[in-house]
Formats: structure tokens, sequence, C-alpha cells
């Protein structure tokens, strides 16, 4: 009986160890089941962000040729779209456009596109417009001024055209070493490699710099958008710069603008609103005034095209203006005095915050709201010219102001979420694109956000 109990006691305990297999295989099985699956439903969610971001690329494309064809330079209609970008069905998912709005707007989720042109291009940026962001000091000015500069055959005399900033002889002393990239920043991100930028002052709360913070990234419910997180993130400078931006040098039409200042009398007269007389007039002016903004054609006078003599701060200017302010706005935007084709760092007056606004040259932080309320209270400025609207605007802030800005965006930033409803899985992909009248061009992409 003992012996027989024994066996008993044994083949218990096999059935036990046996079991215990059993579940753990089953176990393992599952786990690796669920993260197939997982997996599975990331790679979804990624193509579903993709989607996105070619629907948000589609529109822009349709918005900038009725754009064109109605000679409008902005509209507004896609920064906040939630009917196109919104939870929009795909498969097992959806799809979703979002942005984070400025914190002085609450710094709430809104399903849109972004522009490049509302940020400073750390690339042109001019140290003086640097030196108004919060927390930059001289001394980083400097270092990001020499970073971006071209090195010099003697490295040892590059600080002293680099406002003293550090070169890669710096850099080489530094545990890991690296060279200075002594050209244009390809990242945002690259400002960290330049001595004095922290992750605090360029990130701020959002280390991954995806503009939303950890509690973005789980959803109220499964399938559903993002509900509010408690607190938004703390800008740094990344919201701020950007380093791709460029615009074609034509008007709303898409038609090459006319330099004034080396456009003969038919060329000059054949832009609207501009007379024969008008034509005559500029002409017989910038025989004796270069103009170095477009600000001056305001200054040109009736009397400039009759005299032989006199200037613009003389008797010869004495007479009536042939171009009001009424008559500049209208024309302001098929005219330039740029040179080259495509303009690179101009800051677009409709969308830009107002933390980058105080960085144009005499543009204080009362100035760049009063920019701010007009066109929330009046409309989107038609062009540029606009801006002698605004109160507090004088002639002499303007003619700073006007060569670096502009009305229109052609560059944009996409930030699209694939989510799948039954998991929740989600994948976010960021892209910059610049929209042209025949092309689209990806200049920025990431899929680590």
């Amino acid at each position: 009986m003992r012996r027989k109990g024994s066996i008993l006691v044994g083949v218990l305990w096999c059935m036990v160890l046996l079991s215990v297999l059993v579940i753990g295989v089953l176990h393992t099985a599952r786990m690796d089941l669920l993260v197939v699956k997982n997996y599975g439903d990331r790679v979804q969610a990624h193509y579903l962000a993709l989607a996105g971001v070619e629907r948000a690329k589609a529109l822009l494309y349709q918005d900038v040729v009725m754009r064109q064809q109605t000679a409008r330079n902005h509209t507004g209609s896609l920064y906040n779209d939630p009917q196109d970008f919104r939870g929009v069905p795909l498969g097992r998912g959806q799809f979703q456009v979002i942005r984070r709005a400025p914190q002085a707007d609450g710094g709430d989720i809104i399903y849109g596109i972004s522009d490049e042109e509302s940020r400073l291009n750390v690339n042109v940026a001019q140290p003086a417009q640097l030196t108004n962001l919060a927390g930059m000091t001289p001394a980083i000015v400097a270092d990001i001024v020499a970073w971006r500069s071209a090195a010099t055959q003697d490295t040892s005399t590059q600080d002293t055209s680099t406002l003293g900033g550090a070169n890669s002889d710096y850099y080489m002393s530094l545990q890991p070493p690296y060279l200075a990239r002594n050209g244009p920043f390809q990242t945002v991100r690259e400002l960290l490699m330049v001595r004095g930028v922290t992750p605090d002052l360029l990130l701020g709360n959002d280390q991954n710099q995806n503009g939303f913070l950890d509690s973005d990234e789980e959803p109220a419910d499964p399938g559903q958008p993002a509900s509010k997180p408690p607190s938004t993130p703390t800008q740094g400078w990344d919201a701020i710069f950007t380093v791709a931006d460029t615009d074609k040098n034509v008007n709303a039409s898409g038609k090459d603008r006319v330099n004034p200042q080396t456009a003969d009398e038919a060329a000059l007269s054949a832009v609207p609103g501009i007379t024969q007389d008008i034509a005559k007039a500029i002409v017989s002016y910038r025989s004796r005034n270069q103009l170095q903004t477009l600000d001056d054609l305001l200054s040109v006078t009736a009397q400039n095209s009759n005299q032989g003599g006199g200037n613009a701060g003389g008797s010869g200017n004495s007479g009536p203006p042939v171009i009001s302010q009424e008559l500049f706005e209208r024309i302001a935007d098929d005219l330039t005095l740029a040179s080259g084709t495509d303009l690179q760092g101009l800051i677009n007056i409709n969308t830009a915050s107002l933390d980058v606004l105080i960085c144009l040259p005499g543009v204080d932080r009362a100035l760049a709201q009063a920019i701010i309320n007009y066109r929330g209270s009046t409309g989107y400025f038609g062009n540029v010219a606009a801006l002698l609207k605004v109160d507090g605007m004088t002639r002499a802030v303007f003619k700073q102001v006007v060569p670096l800005v502009t009305a229109r965006s052609e560059t944009f930033r996409i930030v699209s979420e694939g989510i799948i409803n039954s998991s929740g899985a989600r994948q976010r992909i960021e892209a910059v694109v610049h929209i042209g009248r025949s092309d689209i061009e990806t200049l920025g992409y990431r899929e680590d956000l």
C-alpha cells in the first residue's frame, strides 16, 4: 500500500509539474501573440499616420492653387480644420493632423497644420533678433553665429569674425570631441551641440521635441483622441526656431514681382495701379536716391520727376507724393527689392506668435500684440503694406521690418497621428514640406515623436 501511495503521489506531482509547464507555455505563447499583435498594430498606426501626412499635403497643394487663382496670400483655412483633420476613419483605425496652440492661447491641441514662416530661421536671423528671445545671452548668440558661420583657413582667428563665439578648437577639447558645423544648422535639435544651449533652454519640458507631454500619449478611451493633459508643455526655443523655410519671390497670383530699383518705365507701368506718370516719378527718384526698402516708394513725389536736382531730404522732395498709403497697399505685393528668386527667413505676419514678432527690429511687445490684435479683429493681412494700419506702427519701424516679413507661407509642418481603434496603439510622424505650384518637396521628416 505504501508503494502504491508513493506512486500516486509521484503521479500527482508529475501532473502538477506538467500543468505548470503547460500554463507557462500558454502564457509565453499568449505574450508572444500580444507582442506580435502590438507590433502589427503599431505598423498599421504608422501607415495611418502616413495617410494623414499625404492628406495634409494634398489639401495644402489645393490651397496654394486656390490662393493663386484668387490672388490671395493667406486664408488660414488649414490651420484649424477639425473637419478634415480630426479622427478621419481609415481601415481599422483613424488618423488626425494636430498641432499645439501657443501658450498665450491656452496651449490646447488644434487639428491642423502649422507653417514654418511663423518661426524664426536660426540660419539667417541677425544677432539682434536672437537677443530678443527669453533666456538668450550675448555669449550664446555669439556661439550660434560662430557655429553657422563658414570656417576660416586659420581657426585660431575665427572667433574675431563671429562675435567671439566658440570654434572647433573648443568643441574638440570636449569629451567626446566634435567639430563645429561651420555651415547652416541641419535641424533645430543641432543647437544642443552649441556651447551654452541646454535642453531646458531649447526644449523646455518637451524633451522629445514633439510639442506634447507624455500624458498626451494615452487616449481617454481606446480609439478616441487624447484627452487634454493636466498641463501643457513649457516651450523652449524649438517652438520658435526653424531651419527650413523658403518663399518664391512672386506675388499672390504666382507672377514674378517687379523690382522698382531696376525696372524701366514700361515694366513699372505694367503693374496694376502704377500709371505712366508714377513710373516716371519712380525712375526720376531712384536716379538720385537708392530705394533701400519698399517704404521708400512713399517718399516719391511728383516734383521728383520734374526737377533735375535735389534729393529725398531737400526741396526737390517737396511736391505731393505720387503713391498714397492706399495705393502702396495695392501694389506692394507686386514689387520687390530682393534680387533672388527664393527668399529665406521671412516671418509670416499672419501666423507668427508674439515671441517671434518681437524678434523683428523696432517691434516691442506692445506693437507685437497690436499686430496680433489687428489680424484677429480685422482679418488677415493681404500683404506686408497693411502693417501700416496697425496702431503704433510708424514709418521708421515699418522700414526696418518690411524686408524681413511676408504675408504668405509656402513651407509647412505636418504632425500626423495614426490610431488603431481596438488597441489604442498610435504612432506620430512629422513632416516639413514646401508646396510649390508644380511640386511638393519634403524638407524634414521624423518618426521618433
